[in-house]
């Protein structure tokens, strides 16, 4: 791995443990159709972005109803449930870490801005990230020109900036920017999904001090 000094996180399923609220909200609107629901494994198998793909490789159909509809009901449960989410244990400790170290941080999520900033303020983290960024709508069809926009803002070079996330969209936003990137398997897709990336994976946010 390059020199890296700054990190970039993605929020939800990195951070965030919201796995089995996502898995409970989707199985909800799946339920309420009388579609088959989703267990962890399948859910690892077919969770992917643009969000709309992952809803109809889970059972949705687009002619029938709109994914705006879908999205919007989904994000209703999902925001209710929001605030009892706990952060993934490890968190506190890496932020200090990196922070004692010397890294900067920022958040780069396809989450919705004014409600990512309002799960960070809750969990009190805002004091370690120079930058939160989120999408403009709750829609979550990626994160790429939203990471343009922070790399530029925060004047992020490439070649010293690691991004940190669960999902492979995570190292094809990395891939783009060109960018170091590391995978953690304890989000939103297996280890094995994330290993077909070409980046490095590990199983959990507690072995991430022993990445740099």
């Amino acid at each position: 791995m390059r020199t890296i000094q700054n990190l970039i996180w993605d929020f939800n399923g990195t951070l965030l443990n919201d796995l089995d609220l996502c898995l409970n909200s989707i199985n909800s609107l799946l339920d309420k159709r009388n579609l088959l629901p989703l267990d962890k494994p399948r859910y690892h198998d077919i969770f992917t972005f643009p969000i709309k793909d992952y809803y109809s490789s889970a059972g949705f159909d687009f002619e029938r109803e709109s994914f705006e509809e879908v999205a919007i009901e989904f994000i209703d449960l999902f925001l209710s449930g929001l605030p009892k989410v706990q952060l993934h244990s490890e968190v506190i400790p890496s932020l200090d870490f990196f922070r004692q170290n010397g890294f900067r941080q920022i958040i780069l999520s396809a989450m919705q801005q004014d409600e990512l900033k309002r799960i960070i303020e809750l969990h009190q983290i805002e004091s370690y990230f120079e930058g939160i960024f989120g999408i403009n709508d709750h829609y979550a069809n990626g994160k790429t020109d939203v990471a343009i926009h922070a790399m530029q803002q925060c004047g992020f070079l490439a070649e010293r900036t690691c991004l940190l996330g669960d999902t492979l969209h995570d190292a094809e936003v990395a891939k783009y920017l060109g960018t170091d990137c590391i995978l953690i398997a304890d989000g939103h897709q297996s280890a094995e999904r994330l290993a077909t990336s070409g980046f490095r994976v590990i199983k959990s946010l507690g072995e991430i001090h022993h990445c740099f």
